[in-house]
């Protein structure tokens, strides 16, 4: 699928991807970028590839917590709202 806007159509939309990733535009500027890659193949490619990566990064980048520190978190927050009654 070609482009069927300008090159600084394609400029513009791949500029913004991040903040229309992030939710950061106004509906006029998402609707903007959204028929954008519906009619820009090089431009959804990107789009797709940036979902994924983010899609990975998050399933693979958490952090787990060792076993008993939630509770023991717990417990020294209980003490202390317990000491400051």
């Amino acid at each position: 699928m070609d482009c069927l806007g300008s090159d600084a159509d394609c400029v513009e939309a791949l500029h913004r991807l991040y903040h229309f990733l992030d939710g950061e535009l106004t509906d006029e500027t998402r609707l903007m970028i959204e028929l954008h890659l519906d009619a820009c193949g090089p431009c959804l490619d990107a789009f797709d590839f940036e979902m994924e990566l983010r899609r990975v990064i998050a399933s693979k980048c958490r952090d787990e917590i060792p076993a008993g520190l939630r509770e023991r978190v717990a417990q020294a927050i209980e003490h202390e709202a317990l000491e400051g009654s």
